[in-house]
């Protein structure tokens, strides 16, 4: 298997399909990290796509000062956040599992747990959708993505003190919306 750095070069020098070996290698866990920002299928296949188009246009500027993924991410959150621009959504319980094809299914448990833990996955992706984009993105990049805060602070530019602060911020936050939404809802 060749290193990333060798596909790279090779990109760099017209060979397709190593670029196209790129794309495989970090497809899946690019998917996943934007299906996490945007709750949308569709919209985050959308977004890696558009990601991997303008990777390979822009493939000459990676300096390879930070992993290719992290290069690779960058460039999909901004697209994500373009796109959210764009299109913002009224994200609803029913719609959501409509997008994501969550439905309830019987795994031992009573009728009422998928709905509740249904809820409850809904109730958080609403309340991550009210936060602002710094904090969303630092919520998404420790808790989902599970990256260090160096790998984090790498991604954003930032020092790690910076992200440890801005990532408590986020959570305090997200915790205050979901308090909010409970009380909303009782």
């Amino acid at each position: 298997m060749k290193s990333e750095t060798e596909l790279i070069d090779e990109a760099l020098n017209g060979d397709t399909a190593s670029y196209g070996q790129l794309v495989e290698r970090f497809h899946s866990r690019l998917f996943a990290a934007m299906l996490h920002v945007v709750n949308h299928h569709e919209e985050a296949e959308d977004v890696v796509q558009e990601t991997f188009v303008q990777a390979y246009v822009k493939l000459h500027t990676f300096r390879g000062n930070s992993q290719f993924y992290t290069w690779l991410y960058r460039i999909a959150f901004n697209n994500a956040l373009s796109k959210r621009r764009r299109y913002r959504a009224e994200i609803s319980i029913d719609r959501n599992r409509e997008l994501t094809g969550s439905d309830p299914h019987d795994d031992g448990e009573s009728p009422e747990e998928p709905l509740l833990r249904d809820e409850r996955v809904a109730m958080v992706r609403y309340a991550l959708e009210r936060l602002t984009p710094e904090h969303r993105e630092i919520l998404v990049l420790r808790e989902m993505e599970e990256l260090s805060y160096e790998e984090i602070a790498q991604i954003l530019s930032l020092n790690i003190g910076t992200v440890r602060s801005r990532l408590s911020r986020a959570r305090e936050q997200l915790k205050l919306q979901l308090e909010q939404l409970l009380s909303e809802g009782a």
